[in-house]
């Protein structure tokens, strides 16, 4: 089970949390669109508004990380590939931890996901979030 995940177990999990965050995301639109009487949401039809909106992207997409983590170590792209976020002793995250976590994940993929190409020269395998956020991603044994 303290297998450290690597990048492509990483990945797979991410395309798939993409792809429920992406419904998720629709959900949140649709029930903004009423303040901009159905149109678009952008600057041209929200005016400063769409700052907040997309305050709300980002709120969605923190709430599902950190939520998960801290109920089961697990999204559902890191359970289809029997991965699991743990704090550095290898309980669950903390709500702080989670957050930090998620935070630092911004800092890790972009440009070119050198943050998490990171784990291969870390001495430990920890990518770049992982080593600020005190958390590690283990792959589970099969079961």
């Amino acid at each position: 089970m303290h297998a450290g995940a690597r990048f492509g177990r990483r990945f797979a999990a991410l395309i798939y949390d993409a792809l429920l965050l992406a419904g998720l995301l629709m959900i949140y639109t649709f029930a903004v669109l009423p303040l901009t009487h159905g149109r678009a949401v952008l600057a041209e039809n929200a005016g400063a508004w769409v700052y907040l909106y997309r305050a709300g992207l980002v709120a969605v997409i923190g709430a599902y990380y950190v939520i998960n983590w801290m109920r089961s170590g697990q999204t559902l792209g890191m359970r289809a590939w029997r991965l699991r976020a743990l704090d550095a002793r290898g309980g669950r995250l903390t709500a702080a931890r989670a957050v930090l976590r998620f935070a630092c994940g911004w800092l890790a993929w972009p440009p070119l996901a050198l943050g998490v190409l990171w784990l291969y020269v870390d001495r430990d395998g920890l990518a770049l979030h992982d080593r600020l956020s005190g958390t590690r991603v283990v792959v589970l044994a099969r079961s």
